[in-house]
């Protein structure tokens, strides 16, 4: 549906939805979001970070395909200034290393892929021999895990959806304030031509992000879709997708070389453009503290956040109190939606950057 320009009075952000669609709008009815009739109340905004595909277990996958493609349409069903719909890998997945399969072959990789990655000791040869038929995944795992619900059904909506420009790749929330699926620093905004004095601009940035994938997508006809220097689907030869929708930031040293080009996997938070509040998912905080070697304890459903000046990182629960203007800021959102408890699971308030308090 169009944008209304309705004045919003609570505008939030929900991290990653890969839970149940029941689920999912009881998080949002326990914040006070839904109306009567099951719809965001008029008077709010929903900014959804993307992964709406992807979890459960194995004899689970038709009902949490359906429940995707329910989220999806439950989403469009509002104006596109209600419910803001930013694109995640899984998402991207469906048009992205899943484009060329049909239900049928699909089906066939995947019985393929389970048996080899349940196996304990699979030989390398059989991993060889399915990427030989299947050279358009990287490995058996993603079929069988990673993307495990895909049909052609998802990719048809998220086909429809990219082409409506209804799917963004980010959404400027204030005059600093950026929400997308993974974060993007001075590498990724070289791609773009974002000037430096630019970079704290959440408008600026928004618009050039969504402008690339624009172009991509009128650029799109068949196979997976690329956004050049930016997005890259993986496969047998190249291996695992890599790009803004893909990268977490790491301070492992092993990932010193890999933070560096782009599309990339890994980056370097202290590369974040200072000034700029970027809010994100795609990380829960167990592998956020793995990958920034920051030992605590782990929690589902808070929000967290990453503080840097460019030399010092800092990474804790909550949100941060008064990031300076010479600071650049991640806020994670990625609650491990489906482990969580409805109560536990938090909702960030985009004006008062805190969690959303019940209404």
């Amino acid at each position: 549906m169009p944008a209304e320009g309705t004045p919003r009075a609570l505008r939030v952000v929900m991290g990653d939805p890969q839970a149940n669609f029941e689920h999912i709008l009881a998080i949002l009815e326990a914040r006070g979001l839904l109306g009567d009739d099951g719809a965001l109340r008029p008077d709010s905004q929903l900014v959804i970070v993307g992964d709406c595909f992807d979890w459960g277990p194995r004899d689970e996958r038709r009902a949490v395909a359906a429940s995707a493609l329910r989220l999806l349409a439950w989403s469009a069903s509002h104006p596109d200034d209600a419910v803001v719909m930013l694109l995640g890998n899984h998402d991207l997945g469906r048009v992205g290393e899943l484009a060329d399969f049909t239900d049928a072959t699909f089906a066939t990789a995947q019985a393929e892929a389970d048996r080899i990655y349940a196996g304990d000791a699979t030989p390398e040869s059989e991993e060889r021999a399915f990427l030989a038929r299947w050279p358009q995944v990287p490995n058996a795992e993603l079929v069988a895990r990673d993307f495990s619900t895909w049909n052609e059904a998802q990719r048809d909506w998220v086909t429809h959806l990219l082409r409506a420009r209804r799917f963004r790749a980010a959404h400027a929330a204030g005059p600093n304030l950026l929400v997308l699926h993974a974060g993007v620093t001075h590498e990724d905004l070289d791609v773009l031509g974002v000037p430096g004095p630019r970079r704290a601009d959440a408008n600026v940035v928004a618009s050039a992000l969504n402008a690339a994938l624009d172009a991509a997508v009128e650029a799109w006809t068949s196979g997976p879709l690329i956004l050049p220097g930016l997005h890259a689907p993986g496969n047998a030869a190249e291996g695992e997708g890599r790009g803004i929708f893909y990268q977490r930031p790491s301070l492992l040293p092993e990932d010193a070389q890999r933070v560096r080009g782009t599309p990339r996997r890994r980056f370097d938070p202290r590369r974040l453009p200072a000034g700029l509040v970027q809010v994100v998912g795609h990380t829960r905080d167990k592998r956020s503290r793995e990958l920034l070697q920051s030992p605590g304890p782990v929690r589902d459903g808070v929000l967290r956040h990453l503080v840097t000046d460019g030399t010092r990182v800092e990474y804790a629960h909550g949100t941060p109190s008064n990031p300076g203007p010479r600071e650049a800021v991640l806020l994670f959102t990625d609650g491990a939606m489906r482990e969580c408890p409805v109560e536990d699971f938090e909702l960030l308030d985009l004006d008062t950057r805190r969690a959303a308090l019940r209404r």
